[in-house]
């Protein structure tokens, strides 16, 4: 098998959720959440080999719901959030229908239970069984495994909040700070005792006409770990954690829904954005009128985009075109002169053209276009193990890791 080939992974389930392992490890791990309503939902933990090219995966029963979002503790291999969706329905005691008689009362209730149900995103932290936290568990025997379940630590109380659309954790943190975004409240939670209470240390609301619903956020690995971006609507903005109050908005950042966002890693004030408006757009946070640049690959909805965690040149993006592309942000990211040379430059005889030409900035282009999916590509990450490696995921359970090209690698490299 070539060392570009990409690996697939079927979970046989519907899924949208999916997360590297972010605490400090040589293991190449991603976790992903499904989405059934028939079976109990699961959480696959996914063990990349990459010296032999396989996938070595366990389950977990994630018997509370559905699950939309998951996130995984910085500091803590064994914990991770996950927002997911939970029924509730009023069903009235048999002793208040009185002389209509049980069996009356019964069909009453389960009219009721199907048509006046809620569904409310809640969220929660967990913790999966010890012998799992490694990464170098093997995959058991499918035939004669059960799946295991997930310890609960606490739940992320939002009743007087509303649905849950994410959860982040603090960065660079112990682990015990975590933000949650629900409706139009940006939330702020210490975790106690072990992780097994959630006290809300502060929260600030979005205010205006309206339904006012956030639908995604990061949290910025810069300036000591103080600021929040959130989008709602069209609209970016930004927080800081101390005080909770907005620190910049970019209005009308896209044309349509903004569906994600991610800081660059290396450069504090570059945030990146993606849209219902099939555009992924990068800013600088100092000069919010327009942004840096735009590009425009993708043909519907962009759903995710990710900045690589150590070369911030390379950009993800999935989208419900079925495609994910890997773009090369050059110009725009830490290194806009960069290492990346053509061949022919480096030869004896053209030493000096290869010396001019290291002091132009290098051209941001398309590096590739991986169309192994076949349904909407809903999320995106790079492995925080091994930065040349990355997962997508699509709606119909199909999991794909592919690796950044080794010519691009090795040019970024040498």
């Amino acid at each position: 098998m070539e060392d570009d080939a990409p690996v697939i992974y079927g979970l046989e389930f519907q899924a949208r959720a999916l997360t590297p392992q972010t605490a400090e490890t040589d293991a190449i791990r991603f976790l992903v959440g499904t989405q059934s309503l028939k079976y109990d939902n699961q959480i696959h933990i996914i063990d990349f080999d990459d010296e032999n090219n396989i996938i070595n995966k366990n389950v977990l029963l994630h018997q509370a719901g559905e699950i939309w979002h998951i996130s995984a503790s910085p500091a803590d291999r064994g914990v991770l959030a996950t927002c997911y969706n939970r029924t509730f329905c009023y069903v009235p005691s048999l002793d208040s229908f009185g002389a209509l008689g049980k069996s009356a009362a019964q069909l009453f209730i389960a009219l009721a239970t199907s048509s006046d149900s809620k569904v409310l995103t809640c969220a929660a932290v967990w913790r999966m069984p010890k012998e799992l936290e490694s990464g170098s568990h093997e995959s058991p025997d499918d035939s004669s495994s059960t799946a295991q379940t997930l310890e609960l630590l606490c739940h992320l109380d939002n009743t007087a909040h509303g649905n849950m659309a994410c959860v982040v954790w603090e960065p660079m943190g112990d682990g015990k700070k975590i933000i949650s975004l629900a409706d139009n409240h940006i939330l702020l939670w210490d975790l106690q005792e072990s992780s097994s209470q959630a006290v809300l240390a502060s929260s600030a609301s979005l205010e205006g006409k309206g339904q006012l619903k956030f639908t995604s956020g990061r949290w910025s690995p810069h300036h000591n770990c103080t600021q929040v971006a959130t989008a709602n609507d069209t609209t970016l903005r930004g927080w800081d954690t101390r005080s909770m109050s907005q620190i910049y908005c970019i209005e009308n950042a896209h044309g349509q829904l903004v569906r994600d966002l991610d800081f660059n890693p290396n450069k504090q004030y570059y945030l990146a954005s993606c849209g219902d408006d099939c555009k992924v757009k990068f800013w600088d946070t100092r000069n919010v009128t327009e942004p840096v640049k735009t590009l425009e690959e993708h043909s519907h909805w962009v759903w995710n985009v990710r900045y690589n965690h150590s070369h911030d040149q390379l950009v993800l993006t999935g989208s419900s075109d079925s495609r994910v592309i890997l773009s090369n942000m050059v110009s725009i990211s830490s290194e806009p002169f960069g290492h990346l040379v053509d061949d022919d430059d480096i030869s004896d005889q053209e030493d000096h053209r290869s010396e001019e030409k290291s002091k132009e900035p290098l051209q941001d282009n398309v590096i590739a276009t991986y169309e192994e999916h076949e349904d909407s590509v809903y999320a995106v990450d790079w492995s925080s193990a091994d930065p040349w490696l990355f997962a997508s995921l699509s709606y119909d359970g199909r999991l794909v890791i592919n690796r950044v090209p080794r010519a691009l690698k090795y040019h970024i490299l040498l």
